[in-house]
């Protein structure tokens, strides 16, 4: 810390919270400024960067490995760097937000891996920004619990070794804080300061419990933004004094364009490397966004019918698993988003053997781990992933040398037989006004027609409506999917909301005002390029 501390940045329009003082101390905000002073304009030329890239994908209708980066490709002979032991065995990873409750019941969950999110399952208000930095500390030092007001039960935490090991997801490149501001009023990157309150605060701490700062980087885009990462870790370590290669990152490949830069993202962050996953929802979202306007071989049906074995999935789940394992990497499967019904048994029978079908074919494949959103599934992906691995902690022993990916199958997008119908359409509706109300209450992780959504699951809804309208998709039901139907659905779901929940709830809810933004972000021609960035306006606190 031989620097000197730069200017001190600004809290701007938000409410003190309890405790906040201790997060936001001086030398943390003096760790941040300088986090923001090296590293924001070249996230600003990063991000001006994809505009230009989507531009190009505009003209030309495809995408490709890239040519400057075949000798990174051909070099047999690097790796990332060997696994820590906590990060080892990660068979199953429990996603979800970092308020109490679910800080406590993730750790206790029985999952290897906790990744704790401050991206797309939490929306950033400065309360769930601020209480979920004080809930990791509390975490380390054992000074959590929780008591639910409505149960009177008590959570409280396991012993240390029967803890999951937390891996903590930041906010994405394009997302800023606007209640962290520089001298000159320029935001902080939300990314910046999810990443250095937290490795601040608690690198050392999990030093000395044998664990270490991990991470999930998300909307990682190029291997140039892998880069930019991987010199924002050298600096935090070489600022607090703790040795290089500390930190590990798992990259999520839930963009179209990381996908053909899955070796060349490894291969930037190799010293602080831990692997890749495939984010289904969000890479969904992806391809809409980048081809777009490419025609109807582009076209996705509805979401539900992309299942993991469409062709285009499959291409890019065995190249992830071949790209991870050639490199010494993990490779973590997707989501089981599936939440258990308290009161309907047949309905829960039939998920959980989806979600075994699921978690099965990821081990079959050479998965290292894959994801579960609710304690109820971690036995059922267990055993999915026990089976396969044993006693070992992982198969990464498995080259899967027979994957043989074409850059033209991983955007196959016409090779599946299902089309866009009605239903698909208004479950779009329902979950995109849903999921929106919601998190303009502060809410990120939501539960809706028993699956746990996020931003990703919404992006996916209001870009799959804003494509079948310029596409002039024809449903099943004959009906063309026009701004006039998009509205009229959109109004039929108010209706049946209001007498779902009852006028009272429905007044005190922002129902209209997360249905008026679902049909802005749907609607408008010029396409938005996340749906939380005009909702970030919106947000409350």
């Amino acid at each position: 810390m031989s620097a000197p501390a730069p200017s001190p940045l600004a809290i701007v329009d938000a409410e003190t919270l309890p405790r906040q003082e201790e997060v936001l101390s001086e030398t943390a905000l003096a760790f941040l400024a300088e986090l923001h002073r090296r590293f924001t304009p070249r996230r600003d030329e990063l991000l001006a960067r994809r505009a230009e890239r989507r531009a190009e994908i505009a003209r030309t209708s495809t995408l490709d490995f890239l040519p400057e980066t075949a000798a990174i490709r051909a070099d047999d002979s690097w790796k990332v760097a060997p696994a820590p032991p906590a990060l080892e065995d990660r068979r199953v990873e429990i996603t979800g937000p970092t308020d109490r409750k679910m800080t406590v019941n993730a750790l206790n969950s029985g999952a290897k891996v906790w990744l704790a999110d401050f991206e797309d399952a939490s929306a950033p208000t400065w309360e769930n920004v601020v209480t979920g930095q004080l809930n990791l500390i509390d975490a380390y030092t054992r000074g959590i619990d929780f008591t639910d007001e409505r149960t009177g039960k008590t959570y409280a935490l396991r012993p240390d070794e029967e803890l999951a090991t937390v891996v903590m997801r930041p906010r994405g490149w394009h997302l800023d804080e606007r209640h962290l501001t520089d001298a000159g009023g320029t935001p902080v990157p939300g990314a910046l300061v999810d990443f250095g309150l937290y490795f601040f605060h608690n690198a050392k701490r999990l030093l000395d419990l044998g664990k270490g700062p991990y991470f999930y980087l998300p909307k990682t885009e190029s291997h140039l933004e892998a880069r930019l990462w991987n010199d924002v870790f050298v600096f935090a370590q070489d600022y607090l004094g703790i040795p290089r290669g500390t930190v590990r990152a798992t990259v999520l490949i839930e963009t179209i364009t990381a996908a053909y830069e899955m070796e060349e993202i490894l291969y930037e962050l190799r010293d602080h490397a831990s692997g890749l996953n495939a984010g289904r929802w969000d890479y969904l979202f992806s391809i809409v966004k980048n081809f777009r306007d490419a025609g109807p071989g582009f076209v996705l049906p509805d979401r539900n019918a992309v299942t993991m074995t469409a062709p285009f999935m499959r291409a890019y789940t065995e190249l992830l698993v071949r790209t991870c394992h050639r490199r010494g990497a993990h490779a973590i499967g997707g989501m089981a988003a599936f939440i258990p019904s308290r009161r309907d048994e047949e309905v829960n029978k039939v998920a959980f053997e989806k979600v075994k079908a699921d978690k099965d074919r990821e081990a079959n494949d050479g998965f290292d781990g894959s994801w579960v959103a609710h304690p109820d599934l971690v036995p059922i992906a267990m055993e999915s992933f026990d089976r396969v691995l044993g006693d070992r902690p992982n198969q990464k022993d498995r080259l899967r040398e027979d994957v043989d990916v074409k850059a033209e199958d991983l955007i196959a997008i016409d090779s599946l037989d299902a089309r866009p119908t009605y239903a698909g359409l208004v479950n779009a509706v329902q979950v995109g006004i849903r999921y929106i109300e919601a998190w303009l209450r502060g809410l990120g992780a939501v539960a809706i027609f028993n699956l746990m959504e996020d931003a990703a699951t919404a992006e996916i809804s209001r870009s799959q409506i804003w494509q079948w309208i310029n596409a002039g998709v024809v449903l099943d039901n004959g009906e063309r999917v026009t701004a006039e139907l998009a509205r009229k659905v959109a109004a039929e779901e108010l209706t049946d909301i209001r007498a779902e929940i009852g006028e009272e709830a429905f007044a005190a809810g922002d129902w209209q005002q997360a249905h008026d933004l679902l049909l802005k972000v749907a609607l408008d021609e010029d396409y938005a390029d996340f749906l939380t960035l005009p909702a970030y306006q919106q947000l409350k606190g």
